[in-house]
């Protein structure tokens, strides 16, 4: 399941959802405002779009996304949600309740999520701002992975995943067309597609990483620097199949 997006934002929940349909799963589910509905029916005939009213999560949204999350694989969130404290409030309590394994983007980064995440399995993406806004630095991501045994995969020219094992592993690659918005998103949703079947968080986000920074190398081989996010998924399940099989 992805839940993501607000008024202006619609793009970011959707690379995520098409990043997990491209990770092979069976069921994408799709959480937005209910103004981007129509737009997430016409990105995939696959996603099984949920609406919430309004443009941002309120309290009355809590309960039911809760109950959806508790029959899911795994959930993406955090991609374009509104970042207004009354909208934390509730992004806070959604973490909280959530039951299934959860990977942690964007807004849902924040100060309180190490501790919102306790006793659950997460996985963080945070780029170098989002660390920032986390109030933890680069160097002690190791031992605040460990300390709260949730995986910490920070986004940049070279990944650094931080795994509750107290290690970092650094994946190399890819190129500055990555910087173009939303490969962050596709990174999330592939991350958790993967987690959905069945495999191991710490392994998941090693492969996402390396898919998608060997998808900006292919790109850039023949359009240089000037490709999008989308052209970035589609080459998805081609690299799935080279690097597992």
């Amino acid at each position: 399941m992805i839940i993501g997006g607000s008024a202006p934002i619609h793009g970011a929940p959707l690379f995520s959802a098409l990043a997990a349909e491209a990770s092979g799963v069976d069921l994408i589910y799709v959480s937005l405002p209910e103004v981007h509905a129509n737009v997430a029916r016409m990105t995939s005939l696959n996603f099984l779009v949920h609406p919430f009213p309004g443009d941002a999560l309120s309290a009355k949204h809590v309960e039911p996304l809760s109950e959806m999350l508790a029959t899911m694989d795994c959930v993406v969130i955090g991609p374009g949600l509104a970042r207004d404290k009354n909208a934390q409030t509730h992004l806070k309590a959604l973490i909280e309740s959530c039951a299934c394994p959860m990977v942690l983007d964007a807004s849902a980064l924040q100060p309180w999520t190490l501790k919102a995440v306790k006793g659950k399995k997460a996985v963080l993406t945070p780029h170098l701002g989002e660390l920032e806004r986390m109030e933890l630095a680069l160097e002690d991501i190791a031992e605040a992975s460990e300390e709260h045994m949730q995986v910490i995969h920070v986004k940049g020219a070279v990944d650094k995943i931080a795994l509750p094992d107290g290690t970092v592993v650094d994946v190399e690659g890819g190129n500055a067309g990555l910087t173009v918005g939303g490969t962050g998103d596709a990174l999330a949703g592939l991350i958790a597609g993967l987690i959905a079947q069945k495999m191991p968080r710490e392994d998941a986000c090693i492969l996402a990483s390396k898919i998608i920074k060997k998808a900006g190398e292919e790109l850039a081989s023949t359009q240089g620097n000037a490709y999008t996010t989308r052209q970035v998924i589609f080459q998805i399940p081609g690299l799935l199949k080279d690097i597992v099989l």
